[in-house]
């Protein structure tokens, strides 16, 4: 079997791509590394944890010895690598954890893929899964494409932009067979309610406060998570060594007017008169350093790899509010911080 290590697979867009790939290659056996942190919950893998090519190992990619031994252990034949600090607002706060989980692990893993591979690197394939925010901000004006400059203005994109620059300089120094996407903002299903969409309509339901940074005219692309699961297996499966992808939606909205869609299909799901939510909606002092605009030109891949987004953003805003409001559960789990008190229980001693 081929064995595969899908790292951040408990999280939110790792946990859509180690189903896709569970399900959709029987012949390859996934291992899914997490650390298990606030934002990676083994509940988003339910569905396939008992498939016999799905393993799950606990561990930290910071560790250096750890991952040299997994790497020993299980001679993976190809990495995914989505595992990283995400959170802009967090990385404001404590930029530290961004250079150690996002620049360190990266090239902890580098190094021990680097170790195994170095027979025949053609064989193995390290893809490492990035975002448009590295190339800074835009105008009013304009797309993200693979070459345009980095320009990264937070801790949290210029950890991520470092980490992308060890992975081309991997390639070119020791010849790895590397691939880089950087892909826009991400909604769906299974995100931690931290994030703008899930945390809206968190707080919707529960008739809390909606923040929105400053007047909310900052504007952002958005792609349906499962469209980029089916991205990553696309760039996985076919693009060659050394080619990086730009990965978006081709949805652009302001957060003010996402926002106030988002309230308008929350009224109807939940049967209050029209404009009752758009009242939680609360201006709040705007984030540090805060982009403008975002936008990916996606046509590289379109063009090469044949892949297209499957849904414009209205549609997909409708299944991400039914599927938060059909997993209460989950929601009331991960927003408690349950999970993790289990998790310390199970893994512990692992």
């Amino acid at each position: 079997m081929k064995k595969i290590l899908i790292t951040g697979g408990a999280g939110f867009i790792g946990s859509h791509v180690v189903r896709r790939f569970v399900k959709n290659y029987p012949d390859y056996h996934i291992v899914n590394l997490d650390k298990l942190t606030y934002a990676g919950n083994l509940a988003n893998l339910k569905d396939v944890e008992q498939y016999p090519n799905y393993q799950f190992v606990k561990g930290d990619i910071v560790d250096a010895d750890f991952i040299d031994n997994l790497f020993t252990q299980e001679n993976f034949q190809d990495v995914i690598h989505l595992a990283a600090e995400s959170h802009v607002d967090r990385s404001i706060s404590h930029p530290i954890d961004f250079v150690m989980t996002n620049v360190v692990g990266t090239v902890n893993l580098l190094n021990a893929a680097r170790k195994l591979w170095k027979q025949n690197y053609s064989n193995h394939r390290f893809y490492h899964v990035s975002t448009d925010e590295v190339y800074g901000t835009l105008g009013e004006d304009g797309l993200f494409t693979e070459e345009t400059p980095y320009d990264p203005h937070s801790p949290y994109s210029a950890s991520k932009a470092s980490s992308d620059h060890f992975v081309r300089a991997y390639q070119d120094t020791y010849g790895m067979n590397a691939v880089i996407s950087n892909c826009s903002n991400n909604y769906g299903s299974h995100h931690f309610p931290e994030k703008l969409i899930p945390l809206a309509i968190n707080n919707i339901k529960n008739n809390k406060p909606v923040p929105v940074y400053g007047k909310g005219e900052n504007i952002r692309d958005w792609l349906w998570v499962e469209d980029h699961a089916r991205a990553i297996d696309v760039i996985f499966h076919n693009a060659a060594s050394g080619t990086t992808y730009n990965v978006g939606g081709h949805n652009e909205w302001t957060n003010i007017d996402l926002i106030r869609t988002l309230c308008k299909i929350m009224d109807r799901k939940l049967s209050r008169e029209q404009g009752t939510c758009e009242k939680l909606i609360t201006f709040v002092t705007d984030r540090a350093g805060h982009d403008l605009r975002y936008a990916i030109d996606s046509t590289k891949l379109q063009r090469e790899l044949d892949w297209t987004p499957s849904l414009q953003f209205e549609e997909g805003l409708e299944k991400t509010v039914d599927w938060y409001l059909s997993n209460e559960e989950w929601l009331n789990d991960v927003t408690s911080g349950n999970y993790q008190t289990y998790y310390e229980g199970q893994y512990d001693n692992r």
